[in-house]
């Protein structure tokens, strides 16, 4: 399936062509397949909240990093805003849907078109693509899944930044209420196909990013990042996405009186350490999928596992020059109480050199 594809699309449409929830809202008897949200507020990415994110997951990105180098590998003037900094922005912004969130389940086809300059401003539209009410247990409050379709453009220019499909668990406002959804909402698709990636590589100069000792992991070795990390400023990163799920700002709403921490912040040190390994990516291209199979909580430790799939050499392209990689990253937590478990299996394609 190519990248931005989500292969899914609900028969039914609904009459209203848009919604504006209340303010604690909506749950998830208020929605309806094909509604459009009203949208967040737009936001523009400068140096500010560069650097925030940069304190708050410390990713080696080096184009990220370096305006010099950004301009020696892109050959345009100007600072890239790090790749997962504009997707917790456009994550942030469909959380118009999302405020009576229990749990993300997964991310689909998240494609990047473009790249992200520092004072450019990004807005997403977010519809209902599918609904899907869960049975009823006397031990958790009625919930039911919803399927976002999100779509995120530049204000500057109008060309679409990022295209993608989430999968949330959504609370009922009246415990009683019933809706009869029942959509098949699919699965993420784990398999890469880098041909189907191919069109998004850049046409940038990967040589700048080469470095004195070559990166040459095999493929399919499972390697493991030697430096953990703990999960701090976990409220500070969703305020920064305008993240409005409660249950990341609010630990009472969280499991055992726990703040759940948004999956995005799992993903953020998971390409930080992706980074640090393979210091010659030059960015991220899209996730193929993304599985959150467990919560994760503040001042949890995480562990990083990276496997390359693929590789492809983009050389013979009449533009451009570079590599595309495929890799899998898994992360697992340890929890204060020394328990450990899979938070996060992720499968994304970089490109660099």
């Amino acid at each position: 399936m190519a990248p931005g594809s989500t292969g899914w699309q609900s028969a039914r449409v609904s009459d209203a062509a848009s919604s504006r929830p209340s303010p604690d809202g909506p749950f998830f008897e208020e929605l309806a397949v094909g509604q459009v949200l009203d949208p967040a507020p737009a936001v523009t990415i400068g140096p500010g909240e560069a650097a925030a994110y940069q304190a708050i997951c410390g990713d080696p990105l080096a184009t990220s990093l370096s305006r010099p180098l950004a301009e020696a590998v892109t050959g345009r003037p100007g600072a890239l805003v790090n790749p997962a900094l504009v997707l917790h922005i456009s994550i942030g912004q469909s959380t118009v849907a999302t405020r009576q969130v229990i749990a993300n389940l997964f991310y689909r086809g998240v494609a990047l078109h473009r790249p992200v300059r520092l004072g450019e401003t990004l807005r997403s539209t977010v519809t209902i693509r599918g609904l899907r009410e869960l049975s009823r247990r006397e031990d958790r409050p009625a919930r039911g899944l919803v399927l976002l379709g999100i779509h995120t453009t530049c204000l500057d220019d109008g060309a679409t930044v990022a295209d993608y499909e989430r999968c949330a668990m959504l609370r009922f406002r009246d415990p009683e209420a019933t809706t009869g959804h029942d959509d098949d909402l699919g699965g993420a698709e784990p398999d890469i196909d880098l041909d189907a990636w191919a069109d998004l590589a850049p046409d940038w100069d990967a040589a700048p990013l080469r470095p004195a000792r070559p990166v040459d992991p095999p493929d399919g070795e499972r390697r493991t990042d030697p430096l953990r990390d703990t999960v701090t400023s976990a409220p500070e990163l969703a305020r920064l996405s305008q993240n409005l799920a409660a249950v990341h700002r609010d630990r009472t709403l969280g499991p055992g009186g726990r703040r759940l921490v948004y999956g995005g912040h799992t993903i953020g040190l998971a390409q930080a350490s992706l980074c640090r390994l393979f210091p010659d990516t030059g960015t991220i291209l899209g996730w193929q999928s993304c599985d959150h199979p467990a919560p994760v909580f503040e001042d949890d430790v995480l562990s990083f596992h990276h496997t390359v799939l693929e590789e492809r050499m983009l050389d013979e392209r009449p533009s451009g020059s570079g590599r595309l990689r495929a890799v899998r990253v898994e992360v697992d937590a340890e929890r204060a109480d020394g328990s450990t478990d899979a938070v996060l299996d992720w499968r994304l394609v970089s490109w660099g050199a």
